[in-house]
């Protein structure tokens, strides 16, 4: 769980971020809770641009809800058109089951697909008790958390480039 003392949006991580320049990105980002999911969208954006992305090399497409997030994805990766995919959620606990099985179902199918296309794909998906938690991390108290996917995504593309030169 983040904290006050260990938000990674602070770019306080144990390596470096990488030069992003070349590298060619997806954000497939969730239409429910779009207060929270567009300001997770702006982070990941403007941290991907801040590490040297191009803005013609970052994708951005919009899916009605988190559960479509793997559907999503798989299209970009698909196209041809990206290296790694962020995908970006909010999904609030209610007084239902409707959670559990939405943030199950979304983790696996996001799973699978970085190991059926060997490219790295981002859980960005905020799972938190009620919206203020959610707010906090969108760029609220603990940082946003679009800002730390886009980090993900690009470190581990450098991880997947540093294995090829070996």
């Amino acid at each position: 769980m983040s904290s006050s003392s260990k938000n990674l949006s602070d770019n306080q991580q144990i390596s470096e971020i990488p030069n992003a320049e070349a590298m060619r990105f997806g954000i497939v980002v969730s239409e429910w809770n779009h207060e929270v999911t567009m300001a997770l969208k702006d982070g990941a954006f403007d941290t991907l641009i801040k590490f040297g992305a191009l803005p013609e090399n970052i994708l951005v497409s919009f899916v009605p809800g988190s559960y479509e997030l793997t559907l999503g994805a798989q299209l970009q990766l698909e196209s041809n058109k990206v290296d790694a995919v962020i995908c970006l959620g909010c999904v609030i606990q209610g007084e239902t089951r409707h959670f559990d099985f939405i943030c199950d179902a979304v983790a696996n199918g996001i799973t699978a697909l970085n190991i059926k296309y060997n490219k790295p794909v981002i859980f960005g998906v905020l799972t938190p008790d009620n919206q203020q938690q959610a707010m906090d991390r969108a760029g609220g108290k603990h940082g946003n958390k679009g800002d730390e996917a886009a980090a993900t995504a690009i470190k581990m593309l450098s991880l997947k480039e540093a294995f090829k030169n070996h």
